[in-house]
């Protein structure tokens, strides 16, 4: 179905676009999700994404949508929404609530300590201490599950950059696991 699609929203996008969306929401999202960290921002980077795709794509003539590798175009959108926001977060001054209400919510209980240590939510925030562009190419790697191609696409580089950027990566989040959780 996926393959068929560029071709079918050169045809007629406004019928074959909710297909799209079908088809990459998850990969959209999880990317999103991995690479901010937060499901909010996530959740509306992911939608962002596909509103811009589905503007830019009224805007570009038949034939380049039909020629369209749909997955990595759309995973650039939406890492460049993420790293955008990022940008944009770090100029914004940090909001503290008046009533420091804040601060006992912020400590965590044994059930909080246990769930964040746990697996997923463990390498989660591993994840988001390697640098940007490693932490990309892990996430669309082995998140998401793109193939080198896809992701040299994506990350504007040749395969065996991209294939290195993986390397690298998983290098540096095996030595931020300890020995005895391997």
């Amino acid at each position: 179905m996926t393959d068929e699609l560029p071709l079918r929203l050169s045809r007629d996008l406004e019928e074959a676009f909710p297909d799209v969306v079908a088809a990459y929401q998850q990969a959209v999202f999880t990317t999103a999700l991995r690479m901010s960290g937060r499901p909010e921002d996530a959740a509306d980077a992911a939608s962002e994404a596909f509103l811009r795709a589905y503007s830019a794509l009224r805007d570009y003539p038949p034939e380049r949508i039909g020629q369209l590798q749909l997955r990595p175009w759309l995973l650039t959108i939406v890492l460049n929404l993420v790293r955008n926001e990022a940008r944009a977060a770090s100029r914004r001054p940090a909001q503290v609530g008046l009533d420091g209400a804040g601060h006992a919510e912020a400590r965590e209980g044994p059930e909080e300590q246990a769930q964040r240590h746990d697996g997923q939510a463990r390498l989660g925030c591993l994840l988001t201490e390697l640098p940007d562009t490693q932490r990309t190419a892990v996430v669309l790697r082995h998140v998401v599950g793109l193939p080198y191609a896809e992701l040299a696409a994506v990350l504007g580089c040749p395969e065996g950059t991209a294939k290195s950027h993986v390397a690298r990566g998983l290098r540096r989040l095996r030595t931020m696991i300890p020995e005895e959780a391997r």
